[in-house]
């Protein structure tokens, strides 16, 4: 009857309206979503997370085996003489590698190979190279495939220079 009653009117019934309902249950999920987020990233909810906490735990020895040892050699001093046309006349370099210990001997054992390679290396770069401000990255990375080379993959980690003066 209420029908009928508006159609005769000619006005119709008001319609329900859903949106306040969708927009509490949006901010529920980002509500909800947000706190479990920081419960599993925190370490509330064990099993997940950063593991942090977990490494907190350990004791400081165990957290540093955990940690991937490292060793390093230093190299001797290398001098190495600049041609006529360079501005300074000698590259002062000292270079210390970084190995795993287990290749200690190995490395000490090839010191002379692996000297004689790096100043084979810097005797054949250009002056101009070894002058630019982006000399010393470029060399460092040729030098360090070079010993890797030398010494055989997987011995040699990094190479690390300590002193690089042009006088």
């Amino acid at each position: 009857m209420a029908d009928e009653e508006a159609d005769v009117d000619g006005e119709k019934p008001a319609k329900k309206k859903g949106g306040k309902g969708g927009l509490i249950g949006i901010v529920l999920a980002v509500i909800l979503g947000g706190g479990g987020f920081f419960a599993s990233f925190s370490g509330l909810i064990p099993g997940l997370g950063s593991g942090a906490p977990e490494m907190a735990e350990k004791k400081p020895v165990q957290a540093m085996a955990a940690v991937k040892m490292a060793s390093f050699v230093p190299l001797d001093e290398m001098v190495i003489s600049l041609g006529p046309r360079a501005q300074a006349s000698h590259l002062k370099l000292s270079v210390q590698l970084e190995i795993d210990p287990i290749f200690q001997e190995e490395i000490t054992n090839d010191m002379p190979r692996i000297l004689d390679v790096l100043n084979i290396y810097l005797r054949a770069v250009e002056e101009a190279d070894i002058e630019s401000p982006a000399a010393m990255a470029r060399i460092r990375a040729h030098m360090l495939r070079r010993v890797q080379i030398v010494t055989g993959e997987g011995r040699v980690k990094d190479l690390l220079i300590t002193e690089f003066v042009l006088n």
